[in-house]
């Protein structure tokens, strides 16, 4: 999908739909979180959360005292939806409106997260691109956490094709 055209998509997404009403709401992100449990994340390591936009992971790594946390999302109306509900916690978050595709890694994390952006890249070069920038922003003992769909699972999230 072209980048203006996954940017206008996302865009209307989060100004037509509330936070609940989108398929991949999860008040508590359970499976997220047990991955930072399970990996004994450090509070003091550099996490971000690629495709976060305006869901809870931030909300519960803030809460559990996690002190370097890095938002990217495409959409700018996502991320103000969730620094909204943050208030003033939000200004412990670095905000970053980008689509993957043309983010540079100004650091390299300790944790790179993905559960909401890697399944909608649908082209070779998207996917090489993806793993580019993720191994550029990971650091040398760092994880990638990355949600995706089962083979057997959906053939299209939020109205557009996954992989």
């Amino acid at each position: 999908m072209e980048n203006l055209n996954r940017l206008n998509h996302w865009e209307h997404i989060y100004q037509t739909k509330a936070l609940n009403e989108v398929s991949w709401y999860q008040p508590k992100p359970e499976t997220s979180l047990s991955f930072f449990t399970e990996l004994q994340v450090s509070p003091e390591a550099k996490i971000l959360d690629v495709g976060g936009g305006d869901s809870f992971l931030v909300d519960y790594l803030l809460d559990l005292g996690y002190l370097d946390l890095t938002v990217l999302d495409i959409s700018a109306t996502a991320i103000e939806r969730a620094k909204s509900r943050l208030g003033e916690r939000a200004k412990q978050v670095k905000w970053i409106v980008s689509d993957i595709l043309d983010f540079v890694p100004q650091v390299r994390y300790d944790v790179w997260h993905d559960r909401a952006a890697f399944h909608f890249l649908t082209e070779e070069k998207e996917v090489e691109r993806y793993v580019e920038t993720a191994a550029q922003g990971i650091a040398d003992n760092g994880v990638l956490i990355l949600g995706t769909f089962s083979e057997n699972g959906p053939k299209k999230c939020s109205g557009i094709l996954i992989q």
